[in-house]
């Protein structure tokens, strides 16, 4: 190879793994972004909720709500999660947030 395609390959390679790294950062931020807002939202319902009957008899259903991604809803979730709602209307936080908030009372 003639140093001049080696110099061009080393610049391609070097401006490359720039874009990679930002794209890194990037995406790294978003997650963790919204990991925090997940975090703060399931801290301020499991303070309130830890000894509610009606969320804990729920964890079995959140547990499998959020290992199949949302696809299975069982009756003891929808009624911890409207349990939930009820009783912090205010809350703004999806049927994922608060089975992970179930999960971690």
């Amino acid at each position: 190879m003639n140093p001049v395609r080696i110099i061009g390959l080393a610049a391609w390679l070097a401006v490359a793994s720039q874009a990679s790294a930002s794209s890194f950062v990037v995406t790294t931020d978003s997650l963790v972004a919204g990991l925090a807002a997940t975090s703060e939202a399931t801290s301020d319902i499991s303070s309130s909720l830890s000894d509610d009957k009606i969320v804990l008899a729920g964890r079995d259903d959140a547990a499998s709500f959020v290992a199949s991604q949302g696809r299975i809803r069982g009756a003891r979730l929808e009624a911890a999660l409207q349990h939930i709602r009820q009783q912090a209307p205010s809350l703004q936080a999806d049927d994922l947030q608060l089975a992970v908030a179930i999960l971690s009372l």
